[in-house]
């Protein structure tokens, strides 16, 4: 059984966590339910997210059972909660525990903080890579979609999250349970508008 962990606050980043989210307990599905996602907040009641989405937390920083993996998304709120002692030291006693520590797009400003991601090597949004690596203590890689270093896993920005967490399942659970997930949630990403296309092409 494996137990997620998967942390919210005001401004977290819908994707980061919902990415995750669905292929965690897609995880659990097929493997007859045997592992629990739940989402943690500082305090009880809706949280509202980057964009307006609100969601109920399943338990408190103080009162969840133990994590085998923990998830810290991104958003404009990580801004706020670098300065907040109750979630970076929450981050910092919960990591030391878990089998796995993870964090999606500027969910790694709060994970350097509370100190995991110092001395890694880290994935992050491309817009943050610069910032991210003027705090110093970290290697910033900028050309992975998702970056493992011992028990650290990072990804870059929103939908990576989702690459990230298919490489987790499969490292928990094996290659193929994560050839089905994917399969499962149909993830062959096939975008109709690549970043890379130069502006005014069509397709």
């Amino acid at each position: 059984m494996t137990t997620y962990g998967l942390l919210v606050f005001e401004g977290a980043e819908e994707l980061d966590f919902v990415g995750p989210w669905e292929v965690f307990t897609a995880s659990s599905m097929l493997r007859d339910h045997a592992d629990t996602a739940l989402l943690i907040a500082e305090r009880p009641g809706a949280v509202r997210c980057n964009k307006g989405m609100r969601v109920l937390p399943d338990h408190t920083l103080d009162d969840h059972p133990p994590l085998d993996v923990l998830l810290v998304p991104g958003g404009m709120g990580t801004r706020r909660e670098v300065s907040n002692p109750a979630v970076i030291d929450w981050i910092r006693k919960t990591s030391a525990h878990t089998e796995w520590t993870t964090g999606v797009c500027t969910g790694a400003l709060l994970l350097h903080e509370a100190g995991p991601a110092r001395g890694r090597r880290v994935a992050t949004h491309h817009a943050f890579e610069d910032a991210l690596e003027a705090r110093g203590e970290v290697t910033v890689v900028r050309d992975a979609r998702y970056v493992v270093d011992g028990d650290l896993v990072t990804s870059q920005g929103v939908s990576a999250g989702i690459d990230m967490a298919l490489w987790l399942v499969g490292r928990l659970h094996g290659r193929d349970h994560a050839r089905a997930v994917r399969r499962y949630i149909q993830y062959e990403p096939a975008p109709p508008y690549l970043a890379d296309e130069p502006l005014g092409s069509s397709v």
